[in-house]
């Protein structure tokens, strides 16, 4: 990443083979190792008798100053977790700072390792996605790489059957192709962990960040304003957390795995995490990277995506748009990466709900030790949700929200309006 308009902006120095479609035409430079792509797969997921057809591209960010500059973005495909041919994993990490890419690869390393590794992930696959990510920040930071002001984002999805599971920390993102009649609707499967949201800026104010667009910093703009608009229309400032008494680490995001510094002041690796139960009207999700997202709506992604049949073409379109948004806008382009996922002949509508899908959803509450809550999320919102405090995990990421939101639920941060006291057996 770079630094005033990556994800890091700090005030001091620095202590598959396949198609690569229009990307080749529009590189305003060369460089060999500029693109990966794999080549067209698919795995069964004979439970529920469909299969999943996916392709992934990543493409290093365009950095006209610094040619050899390393893509920091990595990615993770692994299917039949643990021999079980009903399981699969698909992951999208963004890494920032000086080492980055270290540990975006160290995070894409273990955290499937380690959920592979977990005896529990079939019995409690939520319980085992959050530590999963504890796990991996704890081992990154006893790692030789220095993750004092690097660190990397993650976002992921694990299929298990018909459910899909997304566990994101940081501002990638997963989404949902829903078919509605004629149209394919965008459904956000993860939000992105910023300062912009007010429930995750409440969170690290009160561990102690600072919260200042670069602008602000500066002395261009006033401090003590703290309302920075949207994240759609105010992205070229964004609101940074900076240390109390100091000038870094000017990070954008409010959740990531590393970053040991960041983390004195709320940038927990505690993940968002949501569950969909995958139905006949669910023809794809993508996860990938905010070099996608930036310049594009996850509608618009879902829009380009479903335009194609063939999931290297759509990836190929994508990146494409996004590179040349980037480019329009700005003197460089983020590192991109996506992952899209065709789910094909699933007509087992409603089987997780018919065969037991409602006992395993209230396992997966139950086990998630602690106090449960229903709340408001707003006076539009006419979902609730369920908040666990997870009294073994170290305060601090205690973030657990579980809410009910169309076809999925929802586990994203702890600070959502008022508690009232659910009793969930």
């Amino acid at each position: 990443m770079g630094c005033v308009h990556g994800k890091c902006c700090t005030r001091y120095p620095s202590s598959s083979d396949g198609d690569s479609g229009r990307l080749g035409e529009m590189k305003p430079y060369h460089n060999k190792n500029i693109l990966t792509q794999r080549s067209l797969a698919e795995v069964p997921v004979p439970s529920h008798n469909f299969s999943l057809q996916y392709s992934v591209l990543t493409q290093r960010g365009y950095y006209p100053d610094t040619d050899e500059w390393e893509n920091q973005d990595s990615f993770c495909i692994k299917t039949q977790i643990q021999g079980n041919p009903n399981v699969h994993f698909f992951g999208v990490f963004d890494g920032h700072g000086d080492y980055g890419a270290e540990c975006s690869n160290f995070v894409k390393d273990r955290l499937v390792e380690i959920l592979s590794n977990d005896s529990t992930l079939l019995d409690d696959p939520l319980k085992a996605y959050y530590s999963a990510f504890l796990a991996a920040n704890s081992e990154l930071h006893n790692s030789e790489i220095d993750d004092t002001m690097s660190g990397t984002t993650a976002i992921t999805a694990l299929v298990v059957g018909d459910i899909l599971y997304v566990a994101n920390a940081g501002d990638s993102r997963a989404v949902l192709a829903v078919k509605d009649g004629d149209q394919t609707v965008a459904e956000d499967l993860s939000e992105d962990q910023t300062p912009f949201r007010k429930d995750e800026y409440n969170r690290v104010k009160l561990c102690g960040a600072r919260v200042l667009s670069a602008d602000q910093v500066d002395g261009l703009k006033d401090p003590n304003v703290q309302d920075w608009g949207d994240e759609e229309s105010q992205g070229g400032d964004p609101p940074r957390l900076w240390v109390p008494d100091g000038m870094y680490p000017g990070t954008a995001f409010t959740r990531s795995v590393g970053d040991g510094i960041a983390e004195k002041i709320g940038v927990i690796a505690a993940p968002e995490i949501s569950i969909v139960w995958l139905k006949p009207n669910h023809p794809f999700f993508v996860v990938a990277s905010d070099g996608v997202f930036d310049f594009l709506p996850s509608q618009t992604v879902v829009n380009m995506a479903a335009a194609y049949t063939d999931p290297r073409d759509a990836c190929a379109a994508i990146a494409g748009e996004s590179y040349k948004l980037w480019l329009e806008h700005d003197i460089r382009t983020d590192d991109i990466t996506i992952i899209i996922v065709q789910i094909k002949g699933l007509s087992n509508s409603g089987a997780a709900v018919t065969d037991g899908g409602e006992d395993y959803l209230q396992t997966s509450l139950r086990s998630v030790k602690g106090s449960l809550h229903v709340s408001g999320v707003s006076e539009s919102e006419t979902y609730g949700s369920v908040r666990s405090d997870l009294s073994d995990i170290q305060q601090s990421s205690q973030h657990s929200v579980l809410m009910n939101r169309s076809a999925a639920v929802v586990v994203p941060s702890p600070m959502r309006q008022r508690p009232l006291q659910l009793d969930v057996g």
